[in-house]
């Protein structure tokens, strides 16, 4: 028997709902997350069966109000979290446009749903990841990865999808390992990971056009940072696949932790 309660943005297509299908079948509680009501209880009636108790929750994550919205649906579930998923996202291109885009926050797309929802919603958890320890914290990120212009964060010149969401990884992963400086690793973890190379999930497939690797080893890279008892301890550390690796220098920097650490910090409560 195991006793976890696991919490999945995203969770309705691609690696997230792969990871909740795997996840369903043992007897945790699953908290799963998508912005559309249908596919949620499409999900639901499919996990109906299984040995785990699920629970849905709807809400929107280019809005940071219905983040709050979440965490505060979590908090009415359960009253702690034994590991944390942050993997809703969205990609360089379709099916979410190439153009620029901007929050209901007034904050460019990519960085408000990739980086500052995760963001805020680890923050807002806290006190139940606390209450379940040990926890881990594991951002879904990427090997694609451009350095934040400080001077200009929501990408006003020279847009592109791509270098919008590589900048947006490249922030998850930084404050990830902020976050995990300021935790007793005995307690909450935070670790990110690039899961597979282009997945064959939607996303990637009306972006790129094509896969690189399986589901499936996204599916295992991803499972491992959320169960593998020999990542007990292990945090501020970025994968790829199941390797232990870098990401780009910038992440290591001190000064650019601490700006992109207070910028986070900053859009967030502006927004509450």
């Amino acid at each position: 028997m195991t006793d976890r309660t696991i919490v999945i943005t995203g969770a309705t297509d691609g690696l997230g709902r792969a990871l909740a299908t795997v996840l369903a079948r043992e007897p945790d509680t699953l908290i799963l997350h998508g912005r559309n009501q249908a596919r949620l209880d499409e999900l639901a009636g499919e996990l109906a069966d299984a040995p785990a108790v699920v629970h849905t929750v709807r809400a929107d994550l280019a809005e940071l109000a219905q983040v709050d919205d979440l965490a505060d649906a979590v908090a009415g579930i359960t009253d702690r979290v034994t590991v944390l998923v942050n993997n809703a996202g969205i990609g360089g291109g379709e099916p979410d446009g190439e153009d620029r885009r901007v929050s209901a926050d007034g904050y460019e797309l990519r960085f408000a749903v990739n980086h500052l929802a995760a963001f805020a919603l680890t923050q807002r958890l806290l006190p139940l990841l606390e209450r379940g320890a040990p926890a881990r914290v594991v951002n879904v990120a990427s090997l694609g990865q451009v350095p934040m212009d400080f001077d200009d964060p929501f990408i006003e010149r020279d847009y592109s999808g791509a270098r919008a969401y590589r900048q947006s990884k490249l922030a998850m992963i930084t404050t990830g390992f902020t976050l995990a400086e300021r935790l007793d690793a005995a307690r909450v973890t935070v670790n990110s990971l690039h899961p597979a190379t282009y997945m064959p999930t939607k996303m990637v497939l009306e972006w790129v056009g094509h896969s690189v690797d399986s589901l499936e080893t996204g599916v295992a890279a991803t499972l491992r940072l959320i169960l593998d008892p020999e990542l007990d301890g292990v945090t501020g550390e970025f994968f790829d696949r199941m390797t232990l690796s870098r990401a780009l220098p910038e992440a290591y920097d001190p000064e650019v932790r601490r700006r992109l650490w207070d910028l986070s910090v900053r859009l967030t409560e502006r927004a509450a």
